[in-house]
């Protein structure tokens, strides 16, 4: 089964595949992770930092897809990180990609199923306001996810209330005081962090003009092709959520001009460059986190 990318249609089965990936991860006698972490493209030097690390590989795993995008490793890292016993994901998975919602989300319900209660989301995104800057960093306290609006939503189908409720609240997605911790250990370590809106497009082109100052317009601070489904499965799931934007380029646009066309080398290098800064302030909010 290892590999094994067949869409499914009911609740059931998207149990039954998270289960058999746990199982998996569970025989690699990895200590169970309380935190899972998500690194997005060009973010996943995280991962070098975890102590005693068990490394597993996508393509091991039954049911995770391969990632196809540079700047995803595909690789499972569990070990501790700054005393936290943490699953780090190098690489995620993205409709643009063909995968379904409950593909992508798929690992995270794993991960949960072993015991995660928190997710650490990180992502590459566009940067809306022509104040920001490449390389900073947004901790996004909302979210406009328009697939997700639009149908592409990992909870459509019957309901498997061992994940979590038929109706689950998003008013709260972004754990407020995970957020005020993440500013709180940015500012002691000189961290620059904006707080935001991020918009989820599908991709995978990049956005049209019109589009940029369609998103700006409705209030979003960044733009990116990732995150909402996963933290909308966490939610469902009872997970605390702490998403992290690294802006590796500002997109913003008006009618003055039209913005630089984006290139998704530039964004990987970008990303890499915010890296350890990004890293430091994760690392910093795992280390104030209540040991298990």
């Amino acid at each position: 089964m290892a590999g094994d990318t067949t869409a499914r249609d009911d609740t059931t089965a998207d149990h039954t595949v998270a289960s058999e990936a746990a199982e998996f991860i569970r025989g690699r006698d990895a200590r169970p992770p309380r935190v899972a972490l998500i690194l997005g493209t060009g973010l996943g030097g995280l991962a070098e930092r975890i102590e005693s690390p068990v490394i597993v590989d996508y393509a091991d795993i039954p049911h995770f897809p391969p990632t196809t995008v540079a700047g995803h490793a595909g690789r499972l890292v569990l070990g501790t990180l700054e005393g936290m016993p943490v699953a780090a994901m190098r690489g995620r998975f993205h409709l643009y990609e063909g995968y379904t919602p409950a593909q992508v989300v798929h690992p995270l319900r794993a991960l949960r199923l072993l015991g995660a209660d928190t997710l650490i989301v990180t992502n590459a995104a566009g940067g809306l306001d022509a104040a920001q800057h490449a390389g900073d960093l947004l901790a996004i306290a909302d979210h406009i996810g328009l697939p997700t609006m639009a149908g592409r939503n990992p909870l459509l189908g019957p309901n498997d209330e061992r994940f979590g409720p038929r109706f689950p609240a998003m008013t709260a997605a972004y754990d407020p005081a995970l957020r005020a911790l993440a500013h709180q250990v940015a500012a002691e370590r000189g961290i620059p962090l904006r707080g935001g809106v991020y918009a989820m497009v599908s991709g995978p082109n990049y956005e049209t003009p019109a589009e940029l100052r369609f998103l700006k317009a409705v209030g979003a601070h960044a733009v990116g092709m990732s995150t909402v489904p996963e933290v909308i499965a966490a939610r469902h799931m009872g997970m605390r959520v702490l998403a992290i934007s690294c802006l590796t380029n500002v997109v913003f646009s008006d009618d003055a001009g039209t913005p630089a066309e984006p290139d998704h080398a530039e964004v990987v290098a970008a990303a890499e460059a915010a890296g350890a800064r990004l890293g430091e302030l994760i690392a910093g909010v795992l280390r104030r986190l209540p040991t298990p």
